[in-house]
């Protein structure tokens, strides 16, 4: 499908779905990852790759341990970015906005629909915390399912969902040459402004 990258939609969340959409049809691997940037309390970068789990017009949903790295540098500043990349459609959407952690509620909600040794693992793992073996990770993991034997797993109070906003959204088309096609949204008090940009 053709996109008319001089006269885009008014509002960036069409053209987000249906890109999402597309990814996921034609079978691409992890259609839905993308890298999530944070930067530390020096101002230093950090990327990682997180799964998209809930898209709206409030923003990009995620979920991870809050003592994690990312959920630290959140914490002490939570203007993000977030990167999908689509190699085999030549495509980009880059999403700069604010995180904050969606309702218990959400979080609880979302963890219950997770299979059971991934919750384990939400309880096991101490993230992005120096860990000496493997063996320790394991002994970890053995210890949380004998303390849930035979009951539900509960969501830990350190795992959390996060939504970011959508301050800005910018579309990336890659054409021949390096002719490429970007327009960027971004939130005014008025609405969407819309721009066309050079490649």
């Amino acid at each position: 499908m053709n996109y008319d990258f001089d006269h885009p939609p008014d509002s960036p969340l069409e053209w987000c779905r249906e890109w999402f959409a597309q990814a996921t049809e034609i079978g691409l691997p992890n259609p839905l990852a993308m890298a999530l940037s944070t930067v530390d309390h020096r101002g230093h970068p950090s990327s990682r790759t997180v799964l998209l789990k809930e898209f709206s017009e409030r923003g990009a949903v995620f979920f991870t341990n809050s003592n994690s790295q990312k959920g630290s540098e959140i914490a002490g500043n939570n203007a993000v970015c977030l990167l999908f990349h689509w190699d085999q459609q030549a495509r980009q959407i880059r999403i700069s906005g604010a995180a904050e952690k969606i309702s218990a509620e959400e979080s609880d909600a979302y963890f219950a629909t997770r299979p059971r040794g991934s919750q384990i693992s939400a309880w096991a793992s101490e993230q992005s915390q120096p860990a000496s073996s493997r063996r320790l990770l394991e002994s970890s993991w053995h210890e949380v399912e004998k303390r849930f034997s035979q009951q539900p797993v509960p969501r830990p109070p350190y795992w959390s969902g996060y939504r970011v906003s959508l301050d800005a959204v910018e579309f990336w088309q890659g054409q021949d040459d390096r002719y490429h096609d970007r327009v960027r949204f971004e939130q005014s008090e008025q609405g969407w402004i819309v721009q066309r940009l050079y490649p």
